[in-house]
């Protein structure tokens, strides 16, 4: 096993980078649709818009890196916003018309970005300081992989003490649980709701931001990023914080391990531990308390 594991240390770090990245997109997936019964098939431009404009802004140093992350910030939570208005309206009309609008919103969305950016995967370089590489146990690997794993392992913690340990984060899951209860309490149940999509896109553009260097911006991303993120919310568990963060990493070490080792088998791999998993768990590896 420490043999394996030695040959593939790379593939195994890898695995844990892009599960990370696949948290810090996914989790928002997971609350808005868990919590907010809100299937939002736009996600993945979400993250292609964070993509986007850390492309566009970054200049090769942090403070640049910095802004591109307040301006994905701020372009996430507005989006948000703007989907919660659309979707709202669909609310009760179940998730094949949310599934539609959404939709359609994502290839009007993908073709602005291929008229501004063109069609093609826009190589994105991560801040100069962050450029080189590091020696880990023998192998050399990118610092700035390993800078995003501590800054996206920092996110996922923050986000779970949120959601499951402050006043708002109750305030959330009472809301999900029993809204009119909430609402005799005086609370303004929509601006709970408006702030957890705000907040859930938000998190896929700053996704997008880091997560650039790593999965640059271009057409088709945008579907590919949906996709797993559904494949993390479906394995992980509805509006589960660590939910999510479970799911992540296990299908970033399958699909990283995969392509390593049995590249033709890759994508039987990751829709068979999806496959797996809804057998043995079919409420997902954490699934929320609040929707269970």
């Amino acid at each position: 096993m420490a043999g394996w594991l030695d040959g593939n240390l790379v593939g195994v770090v890898d695995g844990i980078a892009f599960g990370l990245l696949l948290f810090t997109i996914a989790v928002g997936l997971s609350l808005v649709f868990g919590m907010m019964d809100v299937l939002n098939l736009a996600h993945g431009s979400l993250y292609l818009a964070g993509a986007y404009t850390a492309y566009a802004l970054s200049d090769g140093t942090l403070p640049g890196l910095l802004l591109a992350l307040v301006a994905g910030a701020l372009v996430g939570a507005i989006g948000g916003a703007v989907l919660t208005l659309l979707t709202q309206p669909l609310a009760r009309r179940g998730h094949l018309d949310q599934a539609v609008l959404t939709l359609g919103i994502t290839f009007i969305v993908a073709d602005l970005f291929a008229a501004a950016f063109g069609g093609e995967v826009l190589p994105t370089d991560p801040p100069t300081p962050l450029r080189g590489t590091v020696d880990l146990l023998g192998h050399t690997y990118p610092t700035y992989r390993l800078v995003f794993i501590a800054v996206a392992a920092c996110l996922a913690v923050l986000v779970h003490l949120l959601f499951e340990r402050s006043s708002l984060g109750a305030l959330v899951r009472a809301t999900v649980a029993d809204r009119d209860m909430v609402r005799a309490q005086g609370v303004d149940v929509r601006k709970v709701l408006y702030g957890v999509f705000a907040l859930g896109a938000a998190l896929a553009t700053v996704g997008g931001v880091l997560g650039a260097p790593i999965l640059g911006p271009g057409p088709g991303v945008d579907e590919s990023v949906l996709v797993l993120s559904l494949v993390v919310v479906v394995v992980g568990g509805l509006g589960s914080v660590r939910g999510a963060l479970a799911g992540a990493l296990l299908v970033g070490q399958v699909q990283t391990l995969g392509v390593a080792l049995l590249p033709q088998y890759a994508p039987f791999l990751l829709f068979g531990t999806m496959l797996l998993v809804l057998v043995v768990r079919p409420h997902g590896l954490v699934p929320s308390a609040v929707r269970t």
